[in-house]
């Protein structure tokens, strides 16, 4: 019998403020339906980060708990040894920003990221980016409209070697005025989308999965996908609404 894909689920008592350790369960049993062994492996603060995992996962966080998670990260250089040996990375919210080159620690002043991902990040201005994300895929990633949910008060540049996931619809995504959500690199991925977001988008579940576990079966999703239809139509409708409104009160 095959070796099961190993999924590793790190820090999730730090980076699991918004449910996002949801997408782990949903790699593992989209797997396990396609007959493909599958095993989680939840690795808390303080304990070696493995680097034998073929797939990693971080969540969101708050910002002290996001500077302790990237001290250890950082400390442990576990994720780009196992990048270079095959292993993909999914990232949301202060995952993402620990996956860039420099974020705000809870003091203010900037923290050194991983440098796995060309971007940084701020704390933007104003009250925090709250609501329905829908995002357009860049089409050289191969997948559907994408949908989720924000809550960041981050605003993350992208620098000149990143390309991002896509491009916002509805929303605030990256906020750093070029309408970009996210950055999709060399089989690692981050994004403010929370749902949990391989939950909402099974598509981008199975690509990160193909990254590591090659091609895969399709899966018959009409559940999904009639929710998914749902979802985004009516994030579309409250954004029309809130900008007639917005208009209409100038």
């Amino acid at each position: 019998m095959a070796d099961p894909v190993s999924i590793a689920l790190l820090f999730p008592e730090l980076l699991g403020t918004y449910g996002d350790g949801g997408n782990a369960a949903v790699l593992a049993q989209r797997l396990r339906w396609r007959g493909v062994p599958a095993e989680v492996v939840q690795v808390t603060a303080g304990e070696p980060v493995p680097t034998s995992c073929d797939v990693y996962l971080m969540g969101g966080g708050e910002d002290g708990p996001q500077s302790l998670a990237v001290r250890e990260l950082r400390a442990s250089g576990a994720l780009p040894r196992a990048l270079d040996a095959g292993a993909a990375v999914f990232a949301v919210c202060a995952g993402y920003q620990i996956l860039g080159n420099e974020f705000l620690g809870p003091d203010g002043s900037p923290h050194p990221g991983l440098g796995l991902l060309d971007c940084s990040t701020a704390r933007g201005k104003g009250a925090r980016r709250v609501g329905e994300l829908v995002v357009a895929p860049d089409p050289a990633v191969g997948l559907p409209v994408l949908t989720g949910y924000e809550n960041h008060q981050g605003v993350t540049t992208l620098g000149s070697h990143a390309r991002p996931l896509g491009r916002v619809s509805v929303g605030r995504g990256n906020d750093a005025g070029d309408g970009s959500e996210g950055v999709v690199g060399d089989r690692v991925v981050g994004t403010y989308l929370h749902g949990p977001a391989l939950a909402r988008n099974p598509a981008l579940a199975d690509l990160i999965l193909s990254w590591v576990a090659g091609p895969l079966d399709p899966l018959d999703d009409p559940e999904v996908d009639a929710l998914r239809t749902e979802r985004i139509a009516a994030a579309h409708s409250r954004h029309a609404n809130r900008f007639w409104v917005r208009k209409a009160v100038r």
